[in-house]
């Protein structure tokens, strides 16, 4: 991380099908070699797989399984006197989206189905109920930063 200045946010395009920021975004990070077009098959066909399955608006069980994903607080480490402690912080909005996106795509990608789509499909369908491994995530990451409660006074 630079010192000298914070660096440029990168601009975004929305995705074509649904002109969504955040689906776009989440397809970035499906991504892998720079296929976007892998990607996107991806994507859109696991929103097709979770229409059918839930008869329900995919990009609101995405939505839905994001808010469930996101986390409100999370450790960081701060130094004090030769000791390191786990300081519980507040999450920034930005960094919530970002860790949702991240933590979705990584359990979707070590679920057990067949194709990457039905293990994404089945993953938002679990995060929008409250379940799944990206939920688990944030529990851990939450139940973590309530047991290090008593060193939030070393917040920064």
């Amino acid at each position: 991380m630079s010192r000298r200045h914070q660096a440029e946010k990168r601009v975004v395009l929305t995705d074509p099908k649904y002109k969504d920021l955040v689906v776009s975004k989440f397809m970035n990070q499906i991504m892998r070699d720079g296929k976007k077009s892998v990607a996107e098959r991806i994507v859109y066909g696991a929103f097709e797989l979770v229409e059918t399955r839930s008869k329900k608006n995919p990009i609101e069980v995405f939505h839905n399984a994001l808010e469930a994903v996101a986390p409100s607080v999370e450790v960081r480490s701060r130094r004090v006197g030769g000791a390191t402690y786990q300081v519980p912080v507040e999450v920034r909005t930005e960094r919530r989206q970002a860790l949702a996106i991240r933590w979705l795509a990584a359990a979707a990608a070590a679920r057990n189905e067949n194709t990457m789509r039905e293990r994404l499909a089945g993953e938002l369908m679990d995060a929008s109920q409250g379940r799944g491994n990206a939920v688990k995530k944030r529990e851990d990451t939450h139940r973590m930063a309530d047991a290090n409660k008593a060193f939030a006074h070393y917040r920064w």
